[in-house]
């Protein structure tokens, strides 16, 4: 995939509500269980499941089987230019929540 390709897919994974903010939980470095994802986004398992699909392929996540659990991280190959998207988007996101809009 050329950059241009890649840089449009994150900007369409970011533009869902609850993928981003399912990246801001992602992005604090941690590895995060499907399980706690689904809690703290209020949503389905398949729902859950979904966005993280449309994360993956968008080279935003990483994800491992640990028995019946799905657990995500965020991709330590990411390119620091598509990280500081990402960064700044979930930035954005913060100052829209204190904003309250």
């Amino acid at each position: 995939m050329n950059r241009d390709m890649a840089v449009i897919k994150v900007l369409s994974a970011l533009a869902e509500p609850t993928r981003l903010r399912a990246l801001k939980i992602i992005w604090d470095g941690g590895e995060h269980c499907v399980c706690e994802m689904m809690e703290r986004l209020d949503a389905t398992q398949s729902r859950v499941s979904r966005h993280m699909g449309v994360l993956r392929n968008a080279g935003l996540i990483v994800d491992r089987r640990d028995a019946q659990w799905v657990r995500c991280r965020r991709n330590p190959a990411l390119p620091e230019p598509i990280s500081q998207i990402v960064a700044a988007a979930v930035a954005a996101q913060d100052w829209q929540q204190e904003d309250g809009s």
